[in-house]
């Protein structure tokens, strides 16, 4: 996502540096989203993996509808004719003959789940998709999507920082034997130890907006950073290696979604595989992010409508 505006101007080259840096170091599975850039994202990954596209695994997202000419508008359009066009859309932009993973980006209220999964599920018989998954839905949505076709993993956000999904999503996705991928596990650089201050954002980054990089919430949270970095020390790893590494330790169903633009975080963040937590350690990290400990919310107010499906 971050490779193509949402976090300030990127170095495009670099941006497909890293993606086949990764590639080279391991990584297989890679995640993008026809909203992002516009669909600009789509076509950076595509050619960036063309080389070697039946070695990796593309998931891609559909239903958040954004225009260029006005970004700042955003709905969902869970409809099957939207579904299966956008698909087609997808296809063409990654460069790629079938989407291996194949997400609803969020729920569309307007339209009955029921009726947009038979639509994936369509694709899927079709040959143009292998798999479905679901990216932030309550867990009564999980459910009904589940009954229509075998869901294959459940994106929402996951780290130190948020834990909402403890509650419902995961034990639903464990009881039906769902993969969770884990979105933002560095919270979106607050857990890298990168950010210190409000005007480490630079300009066009979204995170300006966000309540958790807000000025006093951010003083707040950084003091929890701080704290972290002493058990980082301790474990002679840095701060991103060990709020991976926190997910990792959770279970082999929690797959941890990192983003970057650049080759030398991939390789730092791929060392946290390495690290092994105690329950001691685990419990430590916990204590210090207790309920209720991080000040702000995950998202902006005009995007509770995404994330709060009910």
């Amino acid at each position: 996502m971050g490779m193509t505006g949402f976090y300030g101007q990127v170095n495009k080259q670099q941006c497909i540096e890293t993606i086949q840096v990764a590639f080279e170091k391991g990584i297989t599975f890679l995640d993008t989203a026809d909203n992002y850039g516009f669909g600009d994202n789509e076509v950076l990954v595509g050619n960036a993996i063309a080389s070697f596209r039946k070695n990796v695994c593309i998931a891609t997202k559909v239903g958040v509808v954004r225009k260029r000419e006005n970004p700042h508008i955003v709905s969902i359009n869970g409809t099957p004719q939207y579904i299966k066009e956008q698909c087609i859309n997808s296809l063409k932009r990654l460069g790629t003959s079938v989407i291996d993973l194949y997400y609803l980006h969020h729920v569309d209220l307007n339209t009955p789940i029921e009726e947009t999964i038979q639509a994936m599920a369509d694709l899927v018989k079709e040959g143009l998709v292998r798999h479905i998954g679901l990216g932030e839905v309550a867990a009564q949505y999980i459910r009904r999507a589940h009954a229509i076709h075998p869901i294959t993993a459940v994106q929402a956000e996951y780290s130190p920082f948020s834990r909402t999904a403890e509650k419902d999503i995961l034990p639903t996705c464990k009881e039906l034997g769902i993969g969770f991928v884990a979105c933002a596990p560095i919270c979106r650089g607050l857990l890298s130890g990168a950010i210190t201050t409000f005007q480490d954002l630079k300009a066009g980054d979204s995170r300006q907006n966000f309540p958790r990089f807000q000025k006093e919430n951010l003083i707040h949270n950084l003091s929890i950073v701080t704290s972290l970095k002493k058990i980082a020390n301790e474990k002679s790893c840095t701060l991103s290696q060990l709020s991976l590494a926190w997910s990792y330790a959770l279970g082999p169903s929690i797959i941890p979604l990192f983003g970057t633009t650049k080759p030398i975080h991939v390789q730092e963040n791929i060392k946290s595989t390495k690290i092994d937590l105690t329950q001691s350690e685990i419990d430590n990290i916990n204590a210090i992010v207790s309920k209720g400990t991080v000040h702000g919310e995950r998202h902006p107010e005009s995007a509770k409508k995404l994330y709060n499906p009910g």
